[in-house]
């Protein structure tokens, strides 16, 4: 069920989105009304987070099984002895997939409040604690050891320091304070510890602070459906190319058994950093990341190719990832978005240039594969048959598995094309209104249904390079 409003956005984004969402195809196909229904849906279902918390294994370093086991424990502690199911998804062997208790509608709310911004309401939705540079504004009488409720400043409105604020706020929960008013608004250095810890969640999700850290890596199930899509080999030489901050990266080295070699680019230093922590923590030596521009990633001159850094000789790689730079619109929950139309649209010539350079960069009979965690028809459908007009050497192809829906329609690609490709729509299932009562009754296939629907928004393409460009 829904609880939170509809992401908020401004008109002319929202109107941007609506046109693609009710576009002819979608009308002819759907009819108005209905096109409309499911955008009015798509954006209700934004504000609310997935309904199952998704984690990959690092099966380098251990069985599924084995961490599963551990992982029971561990929510045994967190959530003081509820028993909660932890599946392992049948397509996906190195994802479980943890249900997500909520909305639960009975938490009293408190005097005492605390107000955190949009990023870290979104956190908490999904299992967090609040840390004190969340924190925006707090009652004036709050003291360590308090109950406070906490509510997410969803339009940024709210001043830093504030002892009250009226403005558009969304209960998140209570939670126990770690620290006083005074303390976390003292001007010193900013605090950067446990602000609150998260007891009576509006959604109750387990917290993965620093829970088996060598052995589990927090990702949304369409990030990790990508990798495996992606079928990346022992041997093989793969290049990642916007590869922040790891994730799939390091599922690609664990999937071919730390065997070949992955190469990371990424242009923002502190997030190539991130990359090496990630692969030395999971054990992974096959990845070498660079800070570098993937638009640029291609040598132009000939010259032998010694170094094995970028800039890369053209057709270097058997197989390429683009999980492109995006809008990001699939994000849940997301309940407020304050881009311009202009910074929405941004996206898709940057996504081109980097497309570009990665079909450059494939060998023959090579795989691109290429992704986005966003709704919109420009940077998904619409790259794709942008794609297959530029390069007549890319081929779409089926993909597996196949857990998402087919392609949205808008773009002019044909039935057989929309069904190569795979989109995860938000709005495809209602909300669930989960209790542990009806998780003690659910099916197991019922649930595995719920997660491969209830999902992030998100797109998947697959293609074959056919012939030398």
């Amino acid at each position: 069920m829904s609880i939170f409003p509809k992401i908020s956005l401004r008109p002319e984004v929202e109107n941007y989105l609506k046109e693609g969402f009710v576009n002819k195809e979608i009308v002819t196909a759907l009819g108005k009304q209905e096109a409309e229904r499911k955008f009015e849906t798509l954006l209700k279902h934004l504000s609310h987070p997935p309904s199952f918390t998704t984690v990959r294994v690092n099966t380098h370093l251990a069985s599924v099984q084995h961490v599963k086991n551990l992982l029971l424990d561990e929510l045994q502690k967190q959530f003081n002895g509820l028993s909660i199911p932890i599946l392992q998804h049948p397509d996906l062997q190195d994802v479980l997939l943890i249900p997500v208790i909520g909305p639960r509608k009975n938490i009293k709310k408190q005097q005492c409040e605390a107000i955190v911004g949009a990023q870290c309401g979104n956190a908490v939705l999904r299992g967090a604690h609040v840390y004190a540079p969340g924190i925006v504004s707090a009652s004036k009488f709050m003291k360590a050891g308090d109950v406070v409720s906490v509510y997410s400043d969803i339009k940024g409105k709210c001043k830093k320091g504030a002892r009250e604020f009226d403005g558009t706020k969304v209960f998140l929960g209570n939670g126990i304070s770690e620290l006083s008013r005074k303390e976390i608004f003292s001007g010193l250095p900013e605090l950067k510890g446990m602000g609150i810890r998260m007891t009576e969640p509006v959604y109750l999700s387990p917290s993965f602070d620093n829970v088996l850290p060598r052995y589990l890596f927090l990702q949304n199930l369409p990030s990790a459906l990508v990798t495996h899509v992606l079928n990346p080999q022992p041997g093989e030489k793969i290049l990642d190319l916007c590869a922040a901050p790891g994730g799939k990266t390091t599922h690609i080295a664990a999937l071919m058994h730390d065997q070949g070699e992955v190469i990371a680019l990424d242009k923002i230093f502190s997030k190539v950093e991130k990359i090496k922590q990630n692969a030395l923590l999971l054990g992974l030596n096959s990845i070498r990341a660079f800070c570098f521009d993937g638009t640029k990633a291609v040598k132009l001159d000939m010259v032998e190719d010694t170094e094995g850094e970028p800039p890369f000789l053209p057709e270097s790689f058997d197989r390429i990832l683009l999980d492109a730079p995006c809008s990001g619109m699939g994000q849940r929950p997301n309940m407020a978005c304050t881009w311009s139309l202009k910074e929405l649209a941004s996206y898709q010539p940057l996504q081109r240039k980097l497309f570009t350079a990665a079909v450059q960069l494939l060998k023959p009979e090579g795989v691109l594969v290429y992704s986005t965690c966003t709704i919109t028809l420009a940077e998904n459908e619409e790259q794709v048959a942008w794609a297959l007009t530029k390069f007549p050497c890319l081929q779409l192809q089926p993909q597996e598995p196949q857990i998402g829906g087919e392609g949205m329609r808008g773009a002019g690609l044909s039935c057989e094309q929309l069904k190569q490709l795979q989109r995860f729509d938000p709005s495809a299932v209602p909300l669930p209104d989960t209790d542990m009562d009806s998780l003690r009754e659910a099916r197991r296939e019922d649930m595995l249904r719920l997660a491969n629907k209830d999902s992030i928004g998100f797109f998947v393409a697959k293609f074959v390079k056919c012939k030398s460009t």
